[in-house]
């Protein structure tokens, strides 16, 4: 059986009294056996250790596990701050900051071998879809970006790039015709990775979108961005993914 997650991903948001705050509400977000994560800036991860209930993730890490990388966090610093899963690959970063895919495989490795669990994220630009390239990036992303990487401690998150933080969503029907696609190259791999291994949706997740995504056979969660910031929308979207 598959597990059911929600993801909080607070970007360049947040500090300890949104920690504080998830950390009381915890019971209501994780009832049912849903996996809540909650991935803050990794400045306060270590504070959020002083919540011993909180699942904690971080935004990113290096590829590097030490050396002269001025500004960099190896994925073990994070795993002893705390940090039990890891966003790789995330669209704004990929923008941003240039990363590629032999840079996700790199980082999703370095992650695992420091026992995080990587959060794969894939996703087309508006320009890619409208151009019909959709299966074609997604592909890429997913052969290229696990290279080198154990599928059996993996989640995987699809992100269309044009729906985040646009307020834009993919409709239940494609974001899972997308997810099938995704848990068919992993079944192409292995079959019973495929069976078990959770696959989210991450694009403008609100309570009033959630239950529906959620619904779709190969949807088995969220990774949220905006709404993450606001406890009592985020109990609702967690109540979306306890009703699965």
């Amino acid at each position: 059986m598959r597990q059911n997650m929600v993801i909080a991903n607070w970007k360049l948001n947040g500090g300890t009294e949104l920690i504080a705050e998830f950390a009381n509400q915890w019971d209501s977000l994780t009832a049912n056996n849903v996996q809540v994560v909650v991935c803050p800036p990794a400045v306060y991860l270590a504070a959020a250790q002083a919540h011993p209930s909180l699942v904690l993730g971080a935004q990113s890490c290096s590829a590097y596990q030490e050396g002269a990388y001025t500004g960099e966090l190896s994925a073990a610093m994070l795993h002893e701050v705390g940090a039990r899963y890891v966003l790789v690959g995330h669209s704004e970063r990929r923008a941003m900051f240039g990363e590629t895919d032999e840079v996700v495989a790199n980082k999703i490795a370095a992650a695992q071998q420091a026992n995080l669990v990587p959060v794969l994220c894939v996703g087309e630009t508006a320009e890619q879809r409208s151009a019909g390239f959709t299966a074609k990036i997604i592909l890429q992303q997913l052969e290229q970006g696990l290279l080198q990487a154990d599928l059996t401690r993996l989640v995987i998150a699809y992100e269309p790039v044009w729906a985040i933080g646009t307020g834009e969503t993919a409709s239940p029907a494609q974001a899972q015709e997308i997810h099938a696609l995704i848990r068919n190259w992993v079944a192409q791999q292995d079959k019973g990775v495929a069976a078990k291994i959770p696959l989210l949706y991450g694009g403008s997740v609100k309570p009033e979108n959630a239950a529906e995504l959620f619904q779709q056979q190969d949807i088995d969660g969220g990774l949220i961005g905006g709404a993450s910031l606001d406890v009592e929308q985020f109990k609702a979207i967690c109540t979306a993914a306890q009703e699965i």
